[in-house]
């Protein structure tokens, strides 16, 4: 069974997302001065009196249209009223009751379900006065609360709760974490919405719309995914507002709690700077990757074939990655996603025997022999697979200064000519003999990304 849903409700401006971040007990919703910061459903995990529930923060009502999609933002909070069992509408306590909260009220009491008033910014008992005029409102119960501060919030979760008859609760399994990472604009929300079939984030040709990350779990053939819908990352010159710098954050945090990224680029206008940024991002973070080339139904003029050459020429590192063309809006190659990101999921988690690995060296090694450097030549005396998810090996040789540049690019290259790892970034150590006598040593060896192809010097885990 699924567990007790709570909506917040309210204006724009009033605390709802400071009082989510308080029941949750984490700052995952961005919290601002400014008004219309929260656009889409937000859903959050807590837990009070020994009872599991989720709680769902939603943006401003606002009827004067005066913060921006301020339409698209009253039709999230209506979807989020329908699922919701109880409802917690938030008022502003300093600043009274206002016309706005007359209506807000009245459209939560059509709804019929249990509905608790949480007055805001009361974080006294001194300050309970502040309650009295939102008593006209027709909601039974009303309490002053403090999402700053905490003051009151078990009791409002209490009132909230009590309504709902308790059910039962099995394991939740979230599936595949993937992440939507792109540029503002690119159509991350509509492809949401379009695996969804339904509206669950605000979507608008104005760039930026989206600000939290949302999490939304989908079912496909069997199989559980949870989407991981982000704001799209701008440059560093171009984060004007707090809000942008906290968006770009929690997409950095998306990217962390990812098992597969699946970055976005507009068909039109192709692979920028900033994607290759981001893609690095991805790499170096050690996630699985698919790239998925959005709106290819507006394009006109151009094969699919000569794009995805243009992209590999763009970022070569990007060059192991699926690519997919298609269309968030109708839908063309979405369910191709799916069994993309199967792919590299398991990739992420393939094991390669030590044994398979010393055959594969001494193969590649006597098709094209090491460069003599100052009279020596590098001697690998075996590799091994030291971790997954990214997977890391690790070479055994007489010096890493013997390694050349172009050999290990000769390794590499040979090394993904045999087993593939399809999406997933590869890690690879050097290990010397001197090292190996050493008593005490770090638990990596001097490292090189597949496509950095330099030492990163004796902390390995920096860049990782």
């Amino acid at each position: 069974m699924k567990k007790t849903k709570i909506a917040i409700i309210g204006r724009p401006n009033v605390g709802k997302s400071a009082l989510f971040n308080r029941i949750i007990k984490k700052r995952v919703a961005i919290v601002d001065e400014m008004e219309g910061v929260t656009r889409d459903r937000l859903y959050g995990e807590a837990e009070a009196f020994g009872r599991s529930f989720e709680i769902i923060d939603t943006g401003g009502i606002d009827e004067t249209h005066e913060i921006p999609f301020a339409e698209e933002v009253r039709r999230q909070a209506e979807i989020a009223v329908e699922e919701a069992d109880s409802l917690i509408m938030v008022v502003d306590g300093r600043v009274g009751l206002t016309t706005l909260d007359e209506n807000v009220a009245h459209l939560l009491l059509k709804s019929g379900k249990p509905l608790v008033l949480a007055v805001n910014k009361v974080d006294n008992a001194h300050e309970e006065g502040y309650t009295a005029p939102f008593y006209t409102l027709g909601i039974e119960a009303v309490i002053p609360v403090s999402a700053t501060h905490g003051h009151n919030v078990a009791e409002l979760l209490e009132l909230a709760l009590t309504p709902c008859p308790e059910k039962e609760e099995g394991e939740t399994f979230q599936g595949i974490k993937v992440a939507i990472i792109g540029r503002p604009n690119v159509g991350k929300s509509t492809l949401i919405n379009t695996l969804l079939n339904e509206e669950r984030c605000v979507v608008s040709p104005i760039a930026g719309t989206t600000r939290d990350a949302i999490d939304v779990t989908v079912e496909f053939d069997g199989e559980m995914y949870t989407f991981i819908d982000t704001a799209g990352i701008r440059r560093k010159k171009s984060e004007h507002e707090v809000v942008d710098k906290f968006a770009a954050i929690r997409t950095e945090r998306a990217i962390e709690r990812a098992d597969v990224c699946l970055l976005m680029i507009d068909s039109q206008e192709g692979m920028t700077t900033q994607e290759k940024r981001i893609a690095r991002m991805i790499e170096t973070q050690g996630k699985g990757c698919l790239i998925f080339c959005n709106k290819w139904d507006l394009v006109k003029g151009f094969r699919m074939e000569h794009c995805k050459k243009s992209l590999e020429l763009e970022a070569s590192f990007l060059s192991y990655c699926p690519t997919l063309f298609g269309s968030a809006q109708t839908g063309r190659k979405l369910a191709d996603i799916f069994s993309s990101i199967q792919e590299i999921y398991r990739e992420l988690h393939k094991r390669i025997t030590t044994g398979q690995l010393n055959k594969f060296i001494e193969k590649a090694m006597q098709k094209v022999h090491p460069p003599m450097l100052r009279g020596k030549r590098l001697r690998v005396y075996y590799m091994a697979q030291v971790d997954q998810k990214p997977p890391r090996f690790v070479f055994f040789v007489n010096n890493p200064d013997f390694m050349e540049e172009s050999y290990k690019k000769y390794l590499v290259n040979q090394f993904r000519e045999t087993y593939k790892f399809t999406g997933v970034p590869l890690v690879f150590y050097l290990k010397g003999k001197k090292q190996r006598l050493e008593k005490k040593e770090s638990a990596y060896p001097p490292a090189f990304l597949e496509e950095d192809l330099l030492f990163a010097g004796e902390e390995v885990g920096s860049h990782l």
